[in-house]
Parts: C-alpha cells; structure tokens; sequence
C-alpha cells in the first residue's frame, strides 16, 4: 500500500461519520422533492427548478459514493441523473412507471449506503439499472411488485429492543439471516448435569449472533424460563437433539408476504395508480452520531459564555473589596465557590470550543486537487505529504486559512519545485516534496508549509527589490527582511503572469489573513535544499488570555499569543533615523510605536521605566508601554462599525472592575511598522 492509499484510508476512517451524515441529509432533500414531483406526473410540463435540485442532490451523492470508492451507488446514482436530465432536456417525459422507476433507485441507492456502512454484503440493483435505463428512453419494461426489494424474508422487530439490539436485527435482515426462537426452561435436574442458562446461552452464540436474550415467567407462575432471539445459518439439524436439554425452538416467524401479481408492461400511457413516494422511501442509515449544527448557534453559545467569563471576573473583582470585611472562615468558603465556579466555566468554555473544532485534514485534503490542477499542464512531478491532519483548530480559522494555504502550496509548485531533469543533476529524486505539517503548541497551531526545491534566490530577490524601490541598497538580507519584501504586494519573481502564479498578490495574502486572525509567519529557505513557512496560528478566536497593559494611565489588551518578547526598554539603545525610532534586537532592527502619540494620548516625560513588547512575526515591530498589569482572560468584542474604527484598534473587552479595555490590532500595528522600516 502506498502513502498516500494510506493516508487516504485514514482520513476517511476519522470522517467517514461526516459522509454517512451527508449522505442521510441529501437522501432526505431527495425524498422531499420526489414527493414534490409525484404531482407532476403525466404532465405536460415539470419544475425545473425541481429537477435541478435532485440532479444536483444526486450529483453530491455521486461523489460521496466515489469518495468511499462505492462503485455500485454511484453507477446507480448516475443512472438516476440520466433519466433526470433526459426530464429536463424534454428527451423523457415523467410517466408512472418512470416515478416509480426513480424511488425503486432511491430506496436501493439507500440499502446500497447502508451496507457499506453496516460492512454487509451489497444488494443486487441489476433490475433497478435496466428499469431506469428503459424509463429513460421511454422503452417498455417489465415491471414487478418486488423491483426495488432485494431483501428475500422481513421480519418485524420484536418489542422493547435496545439500540444495539436493533443494529443486530437490522444486520441480520440485511444478509438474509434466518432468524430462530429459542426458550430454556431451567429444571434441578438439569442443573446436576451443569446445563444452565449461562451455557446454553454459550451454544446459542456458537450458533451464531444472540440478538435477545430475556427472561418470562410462564402462564402457570412455576419457574422461569428464559427466551432468546438467534440469527444463524445452521441447519436445524444440528441443535435437533436438543430438546432433552431443556430447550425448545422454532423459527421467528416472519411478516406475511406480499401478494405477487403478474408482471405488467409499464408504458408511458399506463394510468395505473403508482405507490405514494413517502410509502416506498423509509429512511434506514444506521446513526453515525454526528449532529450537524449551524455555526451561529455555536457563535451564540461562545457569546454566552463570554458573558459569563466577565461576570465571574467582576464578580472576583467583588470578593477582593469584601475580604477586608469578613470573617476569615467566611472569606475561605466565598474564596473556595469563586475557584470552583473558574474551573467549571473553564471546562464548560472547552467543552463548547471543542465542538467548534475541527481537524485540519479537511484543509490539507483540498490541496490535493490544487497540486494536481497546478501539475497538470507542466512537467514537474509533485507528491504531497501530510503529517498532523488529525490537528483540531477552530472552524472559523480553518475556513480563513483554506486561501493562504493554497497561496503557499501553489508558491511551492512554482517556485520551488524544480522539473525532473533539474532535481536528477542535482542528485534528488525526480518527483519533489510539499510537505503540510501541523501541531499544537500551547494555546496555538502551528502549520508547516515545506518543499525540498531550489530554496529562494537571495541574490535575485535583492537585485528585484531594490529596482522596485523596496530597498534603499542591494545588502545582505536577513530573513525578517527577506519575508518583508516577499509580502510586499505586487512583489513577484515571475516575469511571466500564468494560470499558477505571477501576479504578486499570494503572500501579501497569506500575510493579511495571518495577521488578521491574530497569528504570524516565519521563514526558511536554503539554497538548492527547499524552502519552509512556518504559520503560528490560536487556535480559537473568541476567549484569548491576554497581556493587560497601560499607557498613560489609559489600559489597552494584547493578546498574548502575538507577543514575541516582553523587555525593559533601554532609552540609550533607540536611534533615530528617518524620523523613525528604531532599536538593534537580536538579529535584526526593531522599528518602536509609541502608543500614546500612536493614539494622540497625552504623553509624559521624563519617565522611569518602560517595556517593550516585541510584537508579530519574524517581522515585527517594538510597541512601547508604560506598565504591565498582568495577565487576564478577555472575550472579543470586535468593532465592525466604521465611524469608530480606529487604525491599531481590534475590539474592545470588560474587564473585572466593569471598565472597557481596547483590544490592539497586532496586524495593523505590524503593518505601520513594516512600511517605516523599508
């Protein structure tokens, strides 16, 4: 089996649940809307608008089946579109036959489903197929009462049964297997030769699989007897002799069957009255125990339960003023309610995030078809590898990040990948890597975006930039500044604009949505060994623990995963250049806001003491504080309306003693560095 059959195989194990619960949605927009078209039966003309939303519920199944390489279904589904588009393009008309044609292709594209999902073995639909085929084509066929069955004895479920009992009735339906009646009547005698219910419920398991097992008490009042429901195979020969052991049996008796009628001829004129859909079409998947939710519901949930995290947080703010003035013994009891109420707020906030997270491998799985369209039209030879699809991140984040990944897979395919000729002189395989990466680190993902290609040419970079007017000199660049100018926009080192890339706007793009979902991108590259973005991302966007700060006595909330560094700002290390205070840190050059001029606040002089916070990505920026309050959980209220947005402004939370704080945007901040700096 190769790496990718193998990965392929293990993410369908992690959302097969997902598909059967699609599949269980669509089948019931199908139902609905046979049953719309029931109406229209023999009419001269259809709904169209009706038609097209089953060939596209069926085309949505079709795909489904394919996923889970379900041939069967979806050559069945296939063929129902076939007489569906026949309907629209007015090549067929809908008789009753034809009506009754497509819910017998229902109901077995169903079994089909249920089958697989329950591991038994596939219905027959080689008579569905030739029906649909005639219908389709207005062509005579015959037609029997028992076109859509494909299950030879039913039976009715006996009373009280659980849920897992069910699933095993239902099984043993599905494969044809007799069902028995067995009952013990325990006697002392019985007992002396070690025959009990224990082992005689061991034989019935031998026989095959125990669905019920239950105890009656007889008609007389005397004794017990114990009742037991088998689906087996096994000949009744083999268990004959057992009535000298106390037990007794029959078969289960089944529904009375069907009257069979003859076969007619089904032609477009017949005016015989067909089945009502609702009585053909039952719905029979198994429950996968997945519940779909609407993620406003979910939004709305996540509200509430900021809405609590700030009333706890006032609420200690509350216990804090009283402590003076209550006994000790009384403090202890409030102070041990407030710890408990935290740490069940917490589990609740975790228990609702997990169900808005979702693993990454739905993302990664897109990039499969991006590597193949992207490949498709050149000579190079890409396999895509992934680690971490398991990786759970909020679904919000997810959907943000499917355009930033694209940017960077098709930036790798690009520029990165060489074509097979190039890699084989350089001593590497012809085929070349992309590797997607991701884990978590702390409160945040981390998602690695990797090629084993030619690596970024410095040289070439610098000599481009410095055309553009990106830089002042051609100079050694570092990383930081490297990624600086990648993300400027426009910037490209294609000449040439193609279906992949060329038009300098994929890292500016994943730059923005980066930034703007409070995260940060760093850069590898080395030259003919390939090339690695590094993403940090949180890993939910509505509870962050957060950085409280002041400046001039004006509070302002950092998010704590944005902030790189916290120093102690030396006035002695700051030059001045270009109008712009800037500072040597590390490696590189950090370019200093001052959040009080940044904002207009009155600024004072001649202060004792002030931080720094390192702020963004490899390229980020010195944002300079007063104090540093300490650390507070917050909930994000962003600021959506216009007239008060403000440039370095994100949202704003209350806090514990019921003041609002302003939220700083890391992003815009970040960007107002990057253009002072270059």
């Amino acid at each position: 089996m190769t790496t990718e059959t193998s990965l392929n195989d293990t993410f369908l194990t992690e959302f097969i649940d997902d598909l059967y619960a699609e599949y269980d949605e669509r089948l019931g927009f199908v139902r609905r809307d046979l049953l719309n078209l029931e109406t229209f039966v023999n009419q001269p003309d259809l709904d169209n608008s009706l038609l097209d939303a089953l060939l596209r519920h069926l085309h949505t199944l079709k795909g489904l089946s394919g996923t889970i390489n379900l041939k069967d279904a979806e050559h069945l589904a296939h063929q129902i579109e076939n007489y569906l588009k026949a309907l629209r393009q007015q090549q067929a008309h809908l008789s009753e036959a034809g009506l009754e044609a497509l819910v017998a292709g229902v109901k077995a594209l169903e079994q089909l489903i249920v089958a697989h999902q329950t591991q038994t073995p596939l219905p027959e639909t080689t008579e569905v197929l030739a029906t649909l085929m005639a219908v389709a084509t207005d062509t005579p066929v015959p037609v029997s009462s028992t076109t859509a069955s494909t299950v030879a004895i039913k039976y009715e479920p006996p009373p009280n049964l659980t849920t897992q009992e069910l699933e095993k009735f239902n099984k043993a339906i599905h494969q044809n297997i007799p069902l028995w009646h067995f009952e013990f009547a325990p006697t002392p005698a019985l007992a002396e030769r070690s025959i009990n219910v224990n082992t005689v419920r061991q034989r019935l398991e031998q026989l095959g699989s125990l669905i019920q097992a239950k105890p009656r008490l007889p008609a007389t009042g005397d004794g017990l007897a114990f009742e037991f429901l088998v689906a087996t195979r096994t000949e009744e020969p083999h268990f004959a002799d057992w009535h000298d052991d106390g037990i007794t049996f029959c078969p289960y008796e089944p529904l009375p069957a069907p009257a069979v009628e003859p076969p007619v001829v089904a032609t477009p004129s017949d005016k015989s009255p067909v089945a009502p859909v609702s009585a053909m079409i039952a719905p029979s998947l198994v429950p996968s125990n997945v519940v779909r939710v609407d993620m406003t519901r979910l939004d709305e949930l996540m509200r509430m339960i900021g809405e609590l995290v700030t009333s706890r947080a006032r609420q200690e703010n509350l216990f804090k003023q009283l402590k003076t003035s209550l006994p000790t013994f009384q403090w202890r009891l409030l102070q041990e309610t407030n710890i408990m109420l935290e740490r069940q707020l917490r589990t609740l906030r975790e228990g609702v995030m997990r169900v808005r997270m979702v693993p990454i491998g739905s993302a990664f799985e897109r990039m499969k078809f991006v590597t193949r369209d992207l490949v498709r039209g050149t000579l190079k030879q890409v396999k895509l590898e992934f680690s971490g699809q398991d990786t759970e991140i909020d679904k919000l984040v997810v959907d943000r990040m499917i355009d930033p990944l694209l940017h960077l897979v098709r930036n790798a395919v690009s520029h990165g990948i060489e074509l097979p000729e190039a890699r084989t002189a350089q001593g590497k395989p012809p085929t070349g890597k992309i590797m997607l990466r991701a884990y978590t680190a702390g409160e945040s993902i981390i998602i690695d975006v990797e090629d084993d290609g030619r690596g970024i040419d410095l040289e070439s970079v610098t000599t481009q930039a410095h055309q553009l007017g990106l830089i002042n000199k051609e100079v050694s660049l570092t990383p930081n500044e490297l990624l600086d100018i990648l993300c400027k926009p426009g910037f490209t080192t294609h000449s040439d604009v193609d279906l992949t890339s060329g038009r300098g706007i994929g890292m500016d793009v994943v730059n923005t949505t980066v930034t703007t979902l409070g995260g940060f991108i760093n850069l590898e590259t080395h030259r003919g060994r390939g090339t690695r973005f590094t993403v940090q991302l949180p890993l939910t966007l509505s509870i962050v623990d957060a950085l409280i700060v002041s400046v001039n006595d004006q509070r302002f909330a950092v998010p704590q995963l944005s902030i790189r560094e916290v120093i102690e700002l030396d006035q002695k290390a700051i030059t001045v250049l270009e109008n712009n205070e800037i500072i040597s840190h590390r490696d590189g050059v950090l370019v200093l806001i001052h959040l009080g001029r940044q904002f207009g606040l009155s600024e004072e002089f001649g202060k004792d003491k002030q931080y720094l916070l390192v702020l963004g990505g490899a390229s980020g920026v010195g944002v300079v504080v007063d104090r540093l309050i300490g650390e507070q959980e917050i909930v994000v209220q962003a600021v959506n309306d216009p007239l008060v947005q403000v440039t370095g402004i994100s949202g704003a939370t209350e806090l514990g003693d019921g003041k609002v704080v302003l939220i700083l945007d890391v992003a815009a901040l970040t960007n107002l560095g990057r253009r002072r700096k270059i």
